[in-house]
C-alpha cells in the first residue's frame, strides 16, 4: 500500500515521523526542537522566519501526529494525484506559510485590541495561573504543526470533489464533501471564538484554509498560470522560438528559412497534431476524473491509475 501513495505525500509522511522520532530523542538530552523550530511570535526574541516553515513538521504528541497524518494520506494521495507532485507541495508548503501568517496576525490583533487580556498558563510546580497575554506572546507562544497545510489539503478536496461522498464517524450516512469541509470551518471558526484557552490553533487552521481557497481561486481563473509548465521552462522556450524566428528572418545556409512554404506547412502539421494528442489526452484525463468523482479513487483500474499518475508527472 505504501508503494501506491504519491512521491510527494509518501515523503511528507516520512519526513514529519522522522522528525517527531528525533524530537522525542533529543528531549532526552534536553534539547527542545519545538523551541529551535517552532513558530513564535514575531516580535519575540526567539522568533525567527525560518521558523515559518519548520513549525510545520513539528509536533505535541503521538496524537497530535497521528491525527495529521491519517488525514495527510488520507486526502493528500487523492489532490495530489489530480494535481501533480510540483503543484501540491508548492499548496501544501505555501498553506501551512500562510496558516502561521494568519495565526502571527491574529495574536498581533487581539493584543492590540485587548491590551488588559490576561491568560491563563499552568506552573512547573503545579497548579496554574493568569499573565498578560502580551507577556504570553513574548515569551510562552509557540506553534507547532501540520495542521494548517493540512486543512488545506481538506479543502483542497472539498473543492475538486465537493459532491464525492465520504463516511464520518460516528455518523451512520456518507456527507458530501463540500457540506464536511463547511462543518470543519464552522466548527473551527466557532472554537476560535470560544475556544481560546485549548492550546489549539484554531486561527491557523482557519488561515490555511483561506489560502488555500484564496489560491484555488485564483489558478481557476487562471488556467494557464498554475504549474502546467515551469516558469523557467516556458522563459526558455519563448527564447528559443526567438531564436529560431531571427535565425529564419535572416537565413541559413544548412536549413530553411521561416518563409519557406515547405517549413510553414510542415510547422503547422506538426501543431495541428501536437494539438490534437493533446486534446485527447485531456479527455482521457477528465473521464479518469469523472471515473473518481462518481465511484472514487479505488474504482479505476491499475491502467487508469497509471495513466493518471504520469499525466501528474507531466505537470
Amino acid at each position: 500500500m505504501f508503494r501506491n501513495i504519491p512521491v510527494v505525500t509518501k515523503n511528507l509522511l516520512i519526513v514529519n515521523i522522522v522528525i517527531f522520532l528525533a524530537t522525542m530523542m533529543l528531549e532526552t538530552q534536553k534539547i527542545s526542537l519545538a523551541e529551535i523550530g517552532g513558530l513564535h511570535f514575531f516580535m519575540s526574541s526567539n522568533f525567527h522566519l525560518y521558523q515559518f516553515l519548520t513549525y510545520q513538521f513539528l509536533h505535541g504528541g503521538f496524537t497530535h501526529l497521528l491525527f495529521n497524518m491519517f488525514a495527510l494520506w488520507m486526502f493528500g494521495c487523492v489532490v495530489e494525484n489530480v494535481w501533480g507532485s510540483k503543484k501540491f507541495l508548492f499548496y501544501y508548503i505555501s498553506c501551512g506559510v500562510g496558516a502561521g501568517l494568519f495565526q502571527e496576525l491574529a495574536q498581533w490583533l487581539t493584543m492590540e485590541l485587548f491590551p488588559n487580556m490576561r491568560v491563563e498558563v499552568a506552573l512547573v510546580s503545579g497548579g496554574t495561573t493568569f499573565i498578560p497575554y502580551s507577556q504570553y506572546l513574548l515569551y510562552l507562544a509557540n506553534m507547532v504543526g501540520a495542521s494548517g497545510a493540512v486543512y488545506a489539503i481538506l479543502l483542497a478536496f472539498g473543492m475538486i470533489f465537493p459532491n464525492e461522498r465520504i463516511f464520518i464517524f460516528p455518523l451512520p450516512v456518507p456527507v458530501k464533501a463540500k457540506w464536511f469541509v463547511a462543518g470543519y470551518a464552522v466548527i473551527e471558526l466557532v472554537s476560535a471564538i470560544y475556544s481560546s484557552s485549548d492550546g489549539v490553533a484554531h486561527v491557523a487552521h482557519l488561515g490555511g484554509m483561506l489560502f488555500g481557497f484564496l489560491m484555488i481561486r485564483y489558478w481557476n481563473s487562471h488556467p494557464d498560470a498554475h504549474f502546467n509548465r515551469s516558469n523557467g521552462k516556458d522563459f526558455f522556450q519563448r527564447w528559443n522560438n526567438r531564436n529560431s524566428s531571427r535565425s529564419g528572418r535572416f537565413g541559413n545556409s544548412k536549413g530553411k528559412s521561416a518563409g519557406d512554404p515547405t517549413f510553414t506547412a510542415s510547422t503547422s502539421e506538426a501543431d495541428m497534431e501536437y494539438n490534437a494528442r493533446k486534446r485527447q489526452n485531456q479527455a482521457e484525463i477528465d473521464a479518469i476524473l469523472d471515473k473518481i468523482r462518481q465511484s472514487g479513487y479505488d474504482s479505476l483500474t491499475k491502467e487508469e491509475k497509471r495513466r493518471l499518475f504520469d499525466a501528474s508527472q507531466d505537470r
